[in-house]
């Protein structure tokens, strides 16, 4: 079967999109992970898959699938692409695109500057709706890894979050604590794990271990949840700066109860076709 798709880029955090309203395609984990594989595929931190909407309000429902196959609640920097592809091939002619997710609905943006912003919803800190096994909710929780007390924040923003604030994010031990606290039991359903470094109120540093994809350039939600825990343990002002291996966010966020607001780069790389 011969399949259409599009590469994508948004802060060098890859994609392979799909438009699955003109064409029917439905893959196995194990097709994903192969057009995943950067030697042997198209290569890919993520596949979205544009389909048709299940309710009148919404323009599209927007699926993600992580590299290794499994499919993921949210990606931040996959719906900055995601309004991009859709209107580079004239699925929509609007602005402002309303999306259904595994997570929930969210809505994006498309500035006159060419960036996309995105209403990331209201995060979720509620310990059982992360899931995050804990008794109470905390702005700082203990959690034990090698051998060691580590202070996280956690947050969901439709998939859940573990945040460290670090020194320097250079020198932080990314390569160890990362896949560690992804699959600490405390996460029932794994978690992304990001390595914040404040520099000041208005601007951090960030690298994130991402569940399923190890560490990327650029995360998307991973920065929203960076800057929720910093912002509630009152590190941070309501409107920062986040810079990524790949490029630089801007967060914007009122409180609880508020959504958080995402604005960055999406950029299309090529389209092509395939056989699987």
């Amino acid at each position: 079967m011969q399949i259409n798709f599009s590469k994508m880029q948004g802060l060098g955090n890859d994609f392979m999109v799909l438009d699955n309203i003109t064409q029917n395609v439905f893959l196995s984990n194990e097709q994903v992970s192969k057009l995943a594989d950067r030697n042997f595929g198209v290569g890919f931190d993520q596949l979205l898959v544009v389909e048709a909407p299940y309710d009148p309000e919404i323009d599209f429902h927007y699926r993600i699938f992580n590299a290794d196959g499994s499919e993921v609640e949210q990606c931040g920097n996959g719906a900055r692409c995601f309004a991009r592809f859709v209107r580079l091939k004239g699925l929509i002619n609007k602005n402002r695109i309303a999306v259904s997710t595994k997570s929930g609905n969210i809505v994006l943006y498309i500035e006159k500057d060419g960036q996309v912003t995105v209403n990331m919803g209201v995060p979720k800190l509620a310990p059982q709706q992360i899931p995050f096994k804990a008794n109470s909710q905390e702005k700082t929780y203990i959690l034990q890894a090698n051998e060691q007390n580590v202070l996280a924040g956690a947050v969901s923003m439709g998939n859940p979050h573990c945040v460290l604030t670090v020194d320097n994010i250079d020198t932080a031990d990314v390569e160890t604590l990362g896949p560690i606290l992804e699959s600490h039991e405390r996460f029932p359903e794994r978690a992304n794990v990001g390595f914040m470094q404040i520099i000041n109120r208005q601007s951090i540093r960030l690298r994130v271990y991402e569940r399923g994809a190890g560490e990327t350039l650029a995360c998307g939600t991973g920065a929203c949840a960076a800057v929720v825990v910093g912002i509630l343990q009152g590190k941070l002002d309501n409107s920062v700066e986040v810079e990524l291996p790949g490029g630089k966010l801007k967060i914007s966020w009122g409180g609880e109860g508020q959504a958080v607001k995402m604005t960055g780069p999406a950029v299309h790389v090529f389209d092509g076709q395939i056989n699987i």
